[in-house]
């Protein structure tokens, strides 16, 4: 920090230049700051002399950030970001609840935590949920949130995470499109989009009987791959991660008697730029927790597949 206090004219000049990078006007940011026009003009200019750089275009009354201008920006907006987190949070601990965001897939929000969600809420009744959720593959950093769930190879460097459980699939499908058994149509197969290749392929024969030429439906979203399946439109890859409520249900059913593993495993990891909270360590370890207790009882209904011993 006071290598920081030695390389700015004042803090405030920071405040300034958000201000007019956001706005991308010296006088709308003088408008929002409530201070004359020239007065942004002084201060920006004053912060360009001290860093030795120019910061902005100005052209046609626009203030247009130039490459050095564009890499402060975005470390400013980071730091201002992660210091009004840290203030809301002191505010909503005064009023005796915590925020805790979590890095999840939207399948996974969709499929596995909204069915429990009123179970989560009443273990953690302090807790304000949210929830940074991702479409795609869950992979990347864990920033600015609490906890993320991420796959990576077994043969991958550990980055100090919590095993939720190794990466298993089972095709799976809805009983009325399993109990459909007309021997000449063909199996609808639901593929996420981003996945190679065609992983029905990879099982010699499918429980529903049918033998007639497959057809496909490609998503990009897994959260709609296992709708589209729940709806008895086909059958889909499920990841047990994800699906694995529907399949104790009953609204989805295994549409093979055989498991895929890979060497992949799904774990909850901590942010790298924050010490874990307490709180966020609670509500990782109870939905861990939840998952085991789930797995086994998909053991027990469906023994055949031996899926604790593949996740565990």
């Amino acid at each position: 920090m006071p290598e920081l206090r030695r390389m700015l004219p004042s803090s405030n000049a920071l405040f300034v230049f958000d201000a007019a990078a956001r706005n991308g006007s010296f006088t709308a940011a003088a408008a929002e700051l409530n201070v004359t026009q020239p007065a942004v003009s002084r201060m920006l200019g004053q912060l360009e002399e001290h860093l030795g750089v120019r910061l902005f275009d100005r052209t046609a009354g626009r203030a247009v950030l130039t490459e050095e201008g564009e890499l402060l920006y975005r470390r400013v907006l980071e730091g201002f970001r992660s210091i009004e987190s840290g203030l809301v949070e002191i505010e909503r601990r005064r009023k005796g609840t915590e925020t805790v965001t979590l890095s999840v897939s939207s399948a996974f929000t969709t499929h596995w935590l909204m069915p429990r969600i009123d179970k989560l809420q009443k273990q953690f009744p302090q807790v304000d949920l949210r929830f940074q959720l991702i479409s795609g593959a869950l992979r990347g950093p864990v920033e600015n949130v609490d906890l993320g769930m991420r796959f990576r190879d077994r043969d991958e460097p550990s980055s100090g995470g919590t095993l939720v459980m190794k990466e298993v699939m089972l095709p799976m499908c809805s009983p009325g499109y399993l109990g459909e058994t007309d021997p000449t149509e063909g199996n609808t197969i639901i593929r996420l989009a981003e996945t190679p290749g065609d992983w029905a392929a990879d099982y010699a024969s499918l429980l529903t009987g049918r033998r007639g030429a497959a057809k496909a439906l490609s998503f990009t979203d897994y959260a709609v791959v296992v709708q589209a399946a729940l709806l008895g439109q086909g059958i889909a890859l499920g990841w047990l991660t994800v699906a694995s409520h529907w399949l104790l249900t009953g609204a989805l059913v295994p549409a093979s008697d055989t498991l895929t593993t890979t060497r992949r495993i799904c774990e909850f990891l901590p942010p790298r730029n924050r010490p874990m909270r307490p709180i966020a360590a609670e509500i990782r370890d109870w939905i861990t927790a939840q998952m085991k207790s789930e797995i086994a009882a998909i053991d027990r209904l469906y023994p055949k597949l031996g899926a604790r011993a593949a996740c565990y």
